[in-house]
């Protein structure tokens, strides 16, 4: 035995490799519990993944240099500010440019672009990160995330395109906005500022604005309201049809059925909410009464626009007709396209349960369009996911009227506006006591993870069995 064979090895000289070996065990079992539940449960890390986020960004927003005076700010005001940032919801119980200093705004413009990836992006995105790949069942549940808009194996590369295409477009709407904020005489730094943010603000559905009055002063400015009615426009479709319209351009018969009637639902809502909009407000004062005709166009069409989930606004919506925040009701709760940064039950299940109510008033035994059969079990989703939205927005809007005690139209707007992640308000979420804005807060989360969740989950719970009891037609209806 050598001298170096029968010497004790001196502590201090491993001790740091059992540090160094300690550490990596930590970091595995991180891993693996990670890809454990992306692969057993994607639904469960897409619901983990965003409520870190929202934790994260509370933090930050809690920070007293988050605020403008330098103090912290109390934990509801922050938690809301945060999560409706994360869900690109765009209500606010304080001011965003008076409230938050310039790390604030920042923090909550991170929170906007990380949050309008989307919950099951994100779990994806985390998977990835982690543990450098994705498992079958992640793959399904991402892929599922962007309605197939490719093969398993491709879904790794739809992650970046997604990212790349949020950027791009980004990137385009701020340089259309800048230089207006340039003409308009503010500093050229602000004008980059607010340009970036409206830009970001806008493609993400999101409605925060860096301004103190919001963009009623360029109610008639087309060089920044139509950048923005294209920006929340194009967010709301989706990056599964922003991905098909890259590859197929407007060639119709290349497009999938998603893409179809993601865009012609869309539009259809789009038309007939300008129209409705613009006939219940035409003649009332308080809001376009007193406009000239190309005005009240402008104003009609980009509230048609903003009402589906983008939260910006030009007119006080406590001044609109009940009429018309009924009609707004109805198209925040339709929202816009599936795995989009907008909100609400989303147009794809509008248009099939359409299709289903049409084929059942044929006597059709399936339920067909454009040459092709939706199967039964997204027709069961699509009810799942209104029921879902349905039961949320009731029971949201019983706690408000209980802590509130407003009126039922308020109430109502304000509870659909933070389900469906739209931000239009009737001041009533800063009126709210704590409690009021804890339930708000809460139903934003949901609204944004629930359904869409759900639906990815139920789309792959598909059991097969050997065996089926007799049938049996209760009486409906």
């Amino acid at each position: 035995m050598t001298q170096s064979q029968s010497r004790p090895r001196n502590p201090a000289s491993w001790h740091p490799a059992a540090q160094d070996r300690e550490g990596l065990w930590i970091f595995t079992r991180l891993r693996d519990f990670i890809d454990d539940i992306a692969n057993t449960s994607p639904a469960r890390l897409a619901l983990s993944a965003f409520a870190a986020v929202c934790l994260l960004f509370t933090f930050l927003l809690s920070l007293p240099f988050a605020s403008a005076t330098g103090t912290p700010t109390p934990l509801y005001q922050a938690m809301f500010t945060a999560v409706s940032a994360v869900c690109v919801t765009g209500l606010t119980v304080v001011s965003t440019a008076v409230h938050w200093s310039f790390f604030g705004q920042l923090v909550i413009l991170v929170g906007i672009f990380v949050g309008g990836l989307g919950t099951l992006t994100l779990a994806s995105l985390l998977a990835l990160m982690v543990s450098k790949r994705l498992g079958v069942r992640g793959k399904l549940i991402a892929q599922e995330a962007m309605n197939n808009a490719g093969r398993l194996g491709e879904v790794g590369t739809l992650l970046r395109i997604v990212i790349t295409t949020s950027v791009v477009i980004e990137g385009i709407l701020a340089l259309a906005l800048i230089p207006r904020f340039l003409t308009l005489g503010e500093p050229f730094w602000q004008s980059v500022w607010h340009g970036i943010f409206y830009a970001i603000s806008a493609f993400n559905n999101a409605g925060f604005t860096p301004h103190s009055d919001g963009i009623v002063p360029y109610e008639t400015d087309l060089w920044i309201l139509v950048p923005l009615m294209l920006g929340v426009f194009l967010g709301s479709l989706g990056f599964p049809v922003v991905m098909v319209l890259q590859q197929n351009g407007l060639n119709w018969k290349k497009w999938n059925l998603h893409t179809k009637l993601t865009i012609q639902v869309s539009f259809i809502l789009l038309v007939s909410g300008s129209v409705l909009w613009g006939l219940m407000e035409w003649e009332n004062l308080r809001t376009i009464g007193g406009m000239d005709l190309g005005d009240k166009i402008t104003h009609s069409l980009f509230a048609s626009v903003m009402t589906r989930s983008g939260g910006f606004n030009l007119v006080d919506q406590n001044q609109m007709e009940s009429t018309t925040m009924l009609l707004t009701d109805a198209l925040m709760f339709a929202g816009g396209g599936s795995a989009s940064t907008a909100g609400g039950i989303k147009v794809t299940t509008i248009a099939v349960m359409f299709l289903a109510i049409v084929a059942e008033a044929r006597g059709d035994a399936d339920v067909k369009v454009y040459g092709r059969t939706i199967p039964q079990g997204t027709m069961r989703v699509a009810i799942s996911v209104i029921v879902a939205g349905a039961t949320l927005v009731s029971v949201s809007a019983f706690l408000l009227l209980h802590i509130s005690g407003e009126s039922m139209d308020r109430v109502l707007f304000e509870t659909i506006s933070a389900f469906a992640t739209v931000g239009l308000s009737t001041n009533l979420s800063a009126e709210l006591p704590p409690e009021g804005v804890y339930v708000l807060t809460a139903l934003m989360f949901a609204g944004r993870v629930g359904t869409v969740t759900l639906a990815a989950g139920l789309a792959l719970r598909q059991r097969s069995q050997l065996f089926h009891y007799p049938e049996e037609r209760p009486i409906i209806g």
